[in-house]
């Protein structure tokens, strides 16, 4: 087992450890910069080329003579839609144990958002926690926590405020191993993290007053080390929060819903109009919200409409690829044929 250093402060842990051999230079990347990553080792920081690999800020890897050259597979992956509108994936952040969904309580509290991250964030393997901030510019707290814990089965809900400290140190009590921040500009991740790493490392920005939306602070995704133990990365803010091979992440996020379907007649019951529909019987009564239902409705179509259009794209690509073998080939027999 190599010396883990410093590395004891950047989420090691003895799992970890079982990855590397003693001849072995073990680091984590704490930012990517087009092909050029920083990384911790036991006793340095340094500046490496990725070499073959697409790296994520949280990424374990074996660095030599500068480049890394072996990448250790992650134990869970943030993964959300690209951007780009392609059918491809973009990772944000790897090897992280929790995810705090960070949404502010001074301005509309969008629950289907918070419900979208939670699809994104148990599809990971992490655990979520839902951290509301700005606690102390917020009215009806207590109302809309009580909202939020309903459609957050699983996961710790805390009303908090960077500013008072109020409730910091509950959060900073059920940290351990390495948490990532996600969430939208404005939302506080940045002003959070600074308190959560006890210095002020991270560019902060008022919220704009014209139209109530945040600005871009945060421009990569950086992991810093937490004086009471373990990591955190902080992140850009999230315009866009597109679902990845989510089916999982659906399913957990709507607990309440997948365990409301039991009841129903038809195993392929799809709770729209079918008889004897426990979903539907829960919302007609009052104990599911209509509004819960569509959410619901609308990530699982937006799951099997990604799936679909990322399994057509797998297939014009081997079909290219086929087509230039095939091509190969045939230059080939007819060069033995002269």
């Amino acid at each position: 087992m190599p010396d883990p250093g410093q590395l004891v402060q950047y989420g090691w842990t003895e799992a970890v450890s079982e990855s590397f051999t003693h001849d072995s230079t073990p680091a984590r990347i704490t930012r990517v910069d087009r092909g050029i990553c920083d990384a911790i080792t036991s006793g340095d920081q340094l500046r490496v080329r990725s070499g073959w690999f697409d790296l994520c800020t949280g990424d374990w890897v074996t660095v030599a003579d500068g480049t890394v050259v072996d990448l250790v597979p992650r134990r869970t992956a943030i993964m959300r839609a690209a951007v780009t509108g392609r059918a491809e994936s973009q990772l944000l952040a790897a090897n992280v144990d929790a995810v705090g969904i960070v949404t502010a309580l001074d301005g509309e509290v969008d629950l289907g958002r918070i419900e979208r991250m939670l699809a994104l964030v148990w599809e990971s393997g992490a655990q979520p926690i839902v951290i509301l901030t700005k606690s102390d510019a917020a009215e009806h707290v207590v109302d809309t926590v009580a909202a939020v814990q309903a459609i957050a089965p699983g996961c710790s809900v805390l009303a908090i405020s960077a500013v008072t400290g109020d409730a910091l140190d509950i959060l900073t009590a059920m940290l351990d191993g390495t948490i990532v921040l996600i969430g939208p500009s404005g939302a506080g991740k940045s002003t959070l993290a600074n308190a959560l790493i006890g210095a002020e490392v991270l560019a902060t920005n008022a919220v704009r007053t014209v139209d109530g939306k945040g600005r871009h602070t945060t421009v990569h995704r950086e992991l810093f080390p937490l004086p009471s133990g373990g990591a955190l990365i902080d992140t850009p803010g999230l315009r866009g929060i597109g679902l990845w091979d989510a089916a999982d992440g659906i399913e957990l996020a709507f607990r309440d819903i997948e365990s409301l379907a039991e009841q129903c007649r038809f195993g392929d019951c799809r709770h729209d109009a079918e008889p004897g529909c426990g979903v539907l019987a829960a919302v007609e009564s009052g104990e599911l919200p209509e509004r819960r239902l569509a959410s619901y409705r609308k990530l699982l179509r937006e799951n099997e409409w990604m799936a679909s259009r990322s399994d057509a794209r797998l297939a014009a690509e081997r079909a290219r690829a086929w087509k230039t073998i095939s091509k190969a080939q045939r230059k080939l027999y007819q060069k033995g044929q002269r």
